[in-house]
């Protein structure tokens, strides 16, 4: 089956409130509009289909489309969808669109009553490869309420959820710091994690490879994994020599303007199961 992708266009992409360190900047809209457009041919270059939601006046986040939802498939109810609960008021408003888009295609939606909870879809949940399990983190967006109610949801699926604290401001969303490769191997900011979270995670991979500082802040992290390619924004050695041992072939995406707002390649596209 082709992997699909869920993404939105910069129509009106811009950065009017500082919600983390990395914002501030102008937008180059022309260079946004390209960039955006060729993180699409890339990932279908890769073999992922390119689905599209339109994009709402107003909401300037929308393009980061792994944010307000949580999307997966179970034997029991077939694929679903949890609606996020945002921290930033502005970004609430981009949920009912995503869900009700997923709805008409026959996605099962699961409300959480989150209550003053926060829970930040695929930014903060991230399925193990094969949805074994799903590693949740918790600390600048998601609440660890949040993650705990969630976490209670999956179990009863059968799912198991480790929840995990973030610590470093940069990587406010686990995105940022944790990328699976396959079952058995994952990528890492190690100083993104508080220790005993560190130390779960360590525990939860048989190889984990490991990002600096300065690597995981120009989101290394956020890339995406596609049928032996591994999409990143920039490359170093280490990274090169990482993706080496793990038979991936690295695939350089600018994504110099999605920066800006504090988001790579892994946040602007939410995976359809």
């Amino acid at each position: 089956m082709v992997q699909r992708v869920l993404m939105c266009p910069p129509t009106f992409f811009d950065v009017h409130e500082i919600k983390n360190p990395y914002m501030g900047q102008p937008i180059n809209h022309a260079l946004a509009k390209e960039q955006w457009e060729n993180i699409c041919a890339s990932i279908e270059e890769a073999g992922i289909a390119v689905e599209v939601i339109d994009p709402v006046e107003g909401l300037e986040d929308m393009v980061f489309s792994a944010n307000p939802i949580f999307v997966g498939g179970h034997d029991s109810i077939g694929k679903f969808v949890v609606p996020s609960h945002m921290r930033y008021a502005s970004r609430q408003k981009e949920v009912p669109f995503y869900v009700e888009w997923l709805r008409k295609r026959g996605y099962k939606v699961i409300d959480l009553d989150l209550q003053d909870e926060y829970l930040e879809g695929h930014g903060d949940l991230l399925w193990h490869p094969g949805q074994a399990r799903i590693w949740a983190a918790y600390g600048f967006r998601s609440t660890c309420g949040g993650v705990q109610k969630v976490g209670q949801l999956m179990r009863d699926m059968g799912i198991p959820v480790t929840a995990l604290q973030l610590v470093d401001e940069h990587c406010y969303h686990l995105d940022t710091c944790l990328c699976p490769f396959n079952q058995d191997a994952a990528l890492i900011y190690p100083g993104a994690f508080s220790r005993e979270s560190l130390d779960v995670v360590r525990k939860g991979w048989k190889r984990i490879y490991e990002l600096s500082k300065e690597e995981a802040h120009n989101f290394m992290g956020n890339g995406i994994v596609a049928n032996g390619r591994y999409l990143t924004p920039h490359l170093t050695p280490n990274l090169e020599r990482v993706l080496a041992q793990e038979g991936l072939r690295p695939v350089m995406v600018d994504t110099s303007e999605f920066e800006k707002s504090g988001g790579s390649l892994f946040c602007m596209k939410a995976f359809l199961y």
